[in-house]
């Protein structure tokens, strides 16, 4: 299984239509697309990102295929009027916190 961690600031003036947002399409989306949430993060002090999330799938080769498809890119795009400093890695999941 391989796991992707997304992470990102949420723009300060954008915060209510961010978590609606997550609430209502990209957390569904990402399970339609076959992503399994493992965790969601909010960091409310200190440094570092203020959301991290990850999710598991099979293989490399379906991530990739999730990851280039349209729907993702419609996501994504959505998702970027609301937040800013975004980073995606994909590692193999260890079954343990990444």
């Amino acid at each position: 299984m391989v796991k992707l961690l997304l992470t990102w600031d949420i723009k300060p003036e954008l915060e209510a239509e961010y978590f609606d947002f997550v609430y209502r399409e990209f957390g569904p989306g990402l399970i339609k697309l076959g992503i399994q949430i493992t965790e969601a993060w909010y960091t409310a002090f200190g440094a570092g990102p203020q959301i991290l999330i990850g999710g598991v799938v099979d293989t490399p080769e379906t991530l990739s295929s999730i990851l280039d498809s349209e729907e993702w890119e419609r996501l994504y795009k959505k998702l970027s009027r609301y937040i800013i400093n975004f980073n995606r890695r994909v590692v193999q999941a260890t079954g343990r916190f990444q």
